[in-house]
């Protein structure tokens, strides 16, 4: 295996990506928790973010209080920046799928691959392979095809502007993490995106709070654990992993719900859908694999 950071081992390299697969199985748990909650009532966009960072706080407090250094979030502005751009990118992420669908939000959401890599060419210095090109124009194909944003004929409007803004923002966020692990725990980086993003979330949601049933919390609050869980694993994965690689690991995540939509809410998958899932398994673990 040819490790793209030369001062890193193999055993290091080899737990960065288990930690992102672990990761990605977080974030499909999430996703279809959510799905799952979709049964009791729509729920609004700001709610089911706050939720979600309310939930990281609890995690980070818990698990790792020794090492969160919260004074560290208002003064370091990297980490201020995290948590902003963060924040932004994730509600606009949870606004397009609401109105484009989750298909079409998911392809140019995922399309943070591509620019994160780039980005990680100009700001960090990391290499961007030939293998990892490939993986990446192989992915997105398959991804096109699973998600059949090729075939809805739909025009861009301003949701697909905001599904681009999340994309972007998600590849300025990955090249964060990767600075800011010079200097800053897993548990702090994380928790910035939580602060700051309650802070932003923070007043509409309390103005647009629903009545839910019992079994509707009890999913929200696992979705929203599942979603801290993959949120913390990934920030750690970028400590030993490139931009480019973590990335394109993370397109895992919709294939994931594919298949889970087929096993727990009895989907189909068409022959283009096979095919596409085939794509993002191929190109996702590519370069991870590569020898």
């Amino acid at each position: 295996m040819i490790n793209s950071h030369p001062d890193l081992n193999r055993s290091q390299q080899r737990h960065a990506i288990s930690l992102m697969l672990l990761s990605t199985a977080g974030f499909t748990a999430n996703i279809l928790l959510i799905r799952a909650f979709g049964h009791y009532g729509s729920g609004n966009v700001w709610f089911l973010v706050c939720m979600r960072f309310v939930a990281g706080l609890a995690v980070i407090t818990s698990l790792y209080h020794r090492e969160f250094r919260p004074l560290n979030l208002f003064r370091n502005p990297r980490l201020i920046a995290r948590g902003i751009i963060g924040a932004v990118g994730t509600t606009a992420y949870y606004l397009a799928i609401v109105h484009l669908g989750a298909g079409r939000a998911t392809f140019i959401g995922n399309t943070y691959v591509i620019w994160g890599a780039l980005m990680a060419v100009w700001i960090l210095s990391e290499k961007f392979t030939t293998i990892l090109a490939i993986g990446c124009i192989t992915t997105l194909t398959g991804l096109a095809l699973l998600t059949h944003v090729i075939s809805t004929g739909l025009h861009p409007g301003p949701y697909d502007f905001l599904a681009m803004v999340s994309a972007i923002a998600s590849a300025i966020v990955v090249i964060l993490i990767r600075q800011l692990h010079a200097k800053e725990h897993t548990s702090t980086i994380f928790a910035a995106q939580c602060v700051y993003g309650l802070m932003i979330c923070g007043v509409p949601a309390i103005l647009h709070t629903e009545a839910f049933p019992v079994t509707a919390w009890l999913i929200l609050i696992a979705a929203s654990l599942t979603a801290a869980f993959g949120q913390l694993t990934m920030t750690r994965a970028y400590r030993d992993m490139s931009v480019g690689e973590g990335s394109l690991l993370q397109m895992l995540v919709p294939l994931g719900v594919a298949v889970g939509g087929v096993v727990l809410f009895r989907e189909y998958f068409s022959p283009t859908e096979s095919i596409g899932a085939a794509l993002i398994l191929i190109g996702s673990v590519m370069p991870a694999l590569r020898r």
